[in-house]
């Protein structure tokens, strides 16, 4: 069975900076809750369109993923236990400042499907940009799968995002223009 989630937020800071935030794959374990322990553990970076592969990986500028990137983390399933799984996931599309998404190739899911889309969006004379997160799943196993998927991913997912959503506004807190 496949299963959703969506997440949106706005931020009041331009619609580039917030893109090129989440473009670099080295800002995914600071926006994760420290119980995940996630960490970055390889990154096989594909340049976005118009960026050279030095500008992209040897430069002082942070490193740009896009589509055909591939990331390889490794986290804590149940925040309480000591064991780590893997996840490989690989950039499938990216369009500056609109959105890319990445598909789990190894992991926890049977399928697993992420879209990241961004928009400018003006509140209140103050320029922003509205961060929606669009996700599709399958857990795999069955009637096993459908109750793990009632007591415990559902909750995760909500969790994970509202934590992201708070450590998001305050990292990128000191990018906004005055």
């Amino acid at each position: 069975m496949t299963y959703g989630a969506q997440f949106e937020q706005w931020v009041p800071v331009p619609i580039e900076q917030v893109f090129l935030f989440f473009a670099n794959p080295g800002n995914l374990p600071r926006i994760m809750p420290p119980a995940t322990g996630t960490e970055l553990l390889r990154v096989n970076l594909v340049p976005p369109p118009g960026v050279a592969t030095e500008r992209a990986t040897i430069t002082d500028s942070p490193p740009l993923a896009g589509a055909g990137s591939e990331l390889v983390t490794a986290f804590r399933v149940l925040p309480f236990l000591p064991f780590r799984a893997q996840w490989v996931a690989l950039i499938t599309e990216f369009e500056w400042n609109h959105h890319f998404s990445d598909v789990q190739k190894k992991g926890p899911f049977k399928r697993f499907h992420h879209r990241h889309e961004f928009a400018a969006e003006i509140r209140n004379g103050v320029e922003g940009t509205r961060v929606r997160d669009v996700i599709a799943y399958e857990i795999g196993f069955g009637l096993l799968g459908a109750l793990a998927q009632k007591l415990f991913v559902a909750r995760q997912f909500h969790r994970i995002f509202e934590y992201r959503q708070k450590a998001l506004e305050g990292l990128l807190a000191g990018k906004r223009q005055n």
